[in-house]
């Protein structure tokens, strides 16, 4: 689990130097792996199997039987943090999601990311 915690202040301090040097997709993008890895840590705390191979935030919170308890602005934040991995790699997505990603947008993601994260970790 300790490898696991590394792994996780690293990607939301990226997040952060991202924000301070306005580089707003890539803020979305180390939030949703914050994410992500999280929940992958959580799984592989309470099953005895390694977490699935999923960028989905959605799925990885129903296999790991998070879904059903997180509060609804979570799962409206789930939502909106989604397509912040796949979308942000390639070139088709790249412009429209630039342009929807504004400073303060990325400020909101950024909390609600260190908000999810601190209920996650509760939970472990």
């Amino acid at each position: 689990m300790k490898k696991s915690g590394i792994g996780l202040s690293f990607r939301i301090d990226t997040a952060l130097a991202m924000m301070q040097t306005g580089r707003y997709l890539y803020v979305g993008f180390m939030c949703h792996q914050t994410i992500e890895k999280i929940f992958k840590a959580y799984y592989n705390s309470i099953h005895s199997e390694t977490a699935p191979f999923t960028h989905s935030l959605i799925q990885l919170a129903k296999k790991g039987d998070l879904y059903e308890v997180l509060p609804e602005e979570f799962k409206d934040f789930l939502d909106n943090l989604e397509p912040l991995n796949i979308e942000a790699r390639h070139p088709s997505h790249k412009e429209r999601l630039m342009k929807s990603l504004t400073k303060e947008r990325c400020q909101s993601i950024l909390e609600n990311t260190k908000n999810l994260k601190l209920w996650i970790t509760e939970k472990l």
